[in-house]
């Protein structure tokens, strides 16, 4: 009853104890047959056990080299899991062959290359199309540094059309200190970039004669 303790005798507390390990739906229903206990539930008996650390050794996991119940059998037969499986020799639908693309949500192109996944392992990958043009023409950007796109075309893959910059230099071409980069007009784009990398290199020089005043 609840707001009210469930007492046990002492029997009682001795034979949980001593079945402790049974599992508790099995524990709860021979304890109330022997003891005729009704105001007894299973979560009552659980209860008691946790408080008095009568646990069942279980972990719920698999131990080394345990093996499992079904392993070798068929899976069961049912219509509506039947319905969804795929068939021997079936292609995924989003399976991708090597070259294709796509789009993401930032515009940029991604290709599917045929080098292996860092990650999964797997013969492919998806691979920024800009950066994987640059890197086969000019080897891996370099370290700190981010590809920009100069005609603010992202979809254009061509490396002639990227250049590695410093990181720390895109906020400058973001539109926060002048006209916004990439929206600017065509003639006005290399002023913009070399202003950038002035005001960058400027701001360099300060951080290293401040760092050496120290």
């Amino acid at each position: 009853m609840k707001g009210r303790a469930i007492e046990y005798l002492p029997e009682e507390l001795a034979w949980v104890e001593a079945n402790k390990t049974l599992p508790r739906e099995q524990m709860w229903r021979r304890f109330c047959f022997l003891f005729q206990r009704q105001d007894v539930s299973k979560t009552h008996l659980a209860a008691l056990c946790k408080r008095k650390g009568w646990l069942t050794g279980r972990t719920g996991c698999f131990e080394k080299g345990q093996v499992p119940l079904n392993k070798g059998k068929a899976m069961p037969y049912h219509p509506n899991s039947a319905a969804t499986r795929f068939k021997k020799g079936q292609r995924p639908v989003n399976k991708l062959d090597v070259g294709a693309e796509s789009i993401d949500r930032d515009g940029y192109v991604k290709i599917c290359v045929a080098e292996p996944n860092p990650w999964t392992g797997a013969p492919t990958h998806m691979a920024f199309k800009h950066r994987w043009l640059w890197e086969k023409e000019n080897g891996p950007v370099p370290a700190g540094h981010a590809l920009k796109c100069l005609d603010g075309n992202k979809r254009n893959c061509d490396p002639s059309n990227w250049e590695a910059v410093p990181r720390a230099l895109l906020p400058r071409l973001s539109g926060r200190w002048h006209m916004p980069y990439d929206s600017a007009p065509e003639e006005l784009k290399p002023t913009l970039l070399a202003v950038a990398k002035l005001e960058h290199a400027a701001r360099a020089v300060r951080g290293r004669r401040s760092r050496g005043a120290e």
